[in-house]
C-alpha cells in the first residue's frame, strides 16, 4: 500500500463528521491530492507549509487551514508535526468556508479538535459524541480568517519575478525597477500585479517575508537573524511589523494558550 494511501482511508464522505490524527517528522512532504469532503488541517505541534493551486499557506499551532472539497492540496512539514484533521461531508457544510483560508484556533477550537480525533463514528443520535462533533464545527464557523495565504501571480513573468525576488527577500528595490526587468511601465505591472494576486507589488513583498519569517522562527532561528536576513532595519522593525499583521508578537506567536 502506497504510504499515503491513509490520507482517503477517513475522508469517503460516509460521516457527517470525523477526526483523524497523523504524526509526521520534519521535512517529509505530503504530495498533492485532493479529499472528497472539506478538510480542517490543523497542527497540534509543529509548523506545516501548505501548497494549493492559486498561493501558499502557513499553519502553526495556533492556526489551522480550511481546504474545501476537492481541492488540490500538499504539505511540507516545517518541523516534527502533530497533525489533526477534521473531515467533513458536503450536506454538512452551510456557514464554512467556501475557499482555502488561514483560521484562527482559540483554546477551546483547539481543545475540540484534540477531542474529536477520541470519537468513535458513527456517533449515537443525541450522545454527547455528536454534540462534539457539530460543536466543532459551530466553532470553524465562528473562527477569524487570517493573513497567512501567498498568492501566486498567474503569468510566467510575474511568476518568475516572485520566485527570484523570493531567493533574496533582503532586497528593496522598488516596482519602477523590477519593471524595468520585466520591459515594462511601473504602473503596468502594479495593475498586473494586483489584477494576479489581488495585491500590490509591495504588499505581496511583505507578505511574503512574513511567511519566510514564520518558517525561520520555526525551525529554530533567532529574531536577529531572521529580521536582518530578511532586510529589516533591526529586530524591532520586525516584531514591530509581526505584531500588525499577526496581533502578537514572535516570542508568543507559538505559543498554545
Amino acid at each position: 500500500m502506497d504510504s499515503f494511501d491513509h490520507l482517503h482511508q477517513y475522508d469517503q464522505g460516509l460521516e457527517p463528521v470525523r477526526g483523524k490524527p497523523r504524526d509526521y517528522p520534519a521535512g517529509l512532504e505530503i504530495p498533492q491530492h485532493t479529499h472528497p469532503t472539506a478538510q480542517l488541517l490543523c497542527s497540534v505541534e509543529g509548523m506545516m507549509l501548505v501548497s494549493a493551486e492559486r498561493g501558499q499557506w502557513v499553519v502553526p499551532p495556533t492556526r489551522a487551514i480550511w481546504m474545501p472539497i476537492d481541492s488540490w492540496h500538499q504539505v511540507r512539514m516545517v518541523s516534527d508535526v502533530r497533525m489533526r484533521s477534521i473531515y467533513v461531508r458536503q450536506d454538512m457544510l452551510d456557514g464554512l468556508p467556501g475557499k482555502c483560508c488561514v483560521l484562527e484556533v482559540t483554546p477551546l477550537l483547539r481543545e475540540l479538535v484534540v477531542a474529536a480525533m477520541d470519537v468513535d463514528v458513527p456517533c449515537e443520535s443525541g450522545s454527547r459524541d455528536e454534540r462534539v462533533m457539530m460543536l466543532v464545527l459551530d466553532e470553524i464557523r465562528r473562527a477569524r480568517v487570517l493573513p497567512l495565504s501567498l498568492p501566486h501571480p498567474s503569468s510566467a513573468a510575474l511568476r518568475e519575478l516572485c520566485d527570484v525576488w523570493l531567493a533574496q527577500p533582503d532586497d528593496e528595490r522598488g516596482a519602477a525597477e523590477w519593471a524595468r526587468e520585466l520591459a515594462l511601465d511601473p504602473r503596468t505591472l502594479q495593475r498586473r500585479f494586483r489584477r494576479e494576486t489581488g495585491l500590490s507589488f509591495g504588499q505581496w513583498r511583505r507578505q511574503a517575508r512574513l511567511m519566510l519569517a514564520l518558517q525561520r522562527l520555526a525551525c529554530g532561528d533567532s529574531v536577529l537573524k531572521v529580521a536582518l536576513d530578511l532586510g529589516y532595519a533591526s529586530p524591532s522593525a520586525f516584531t514591530t511589523m509581526f505584531k500588525r499583521e499577526l496581533g502578537a508578537p514572535p516570542s508568543s506567536f507559538f505559543t498554545v494558550s
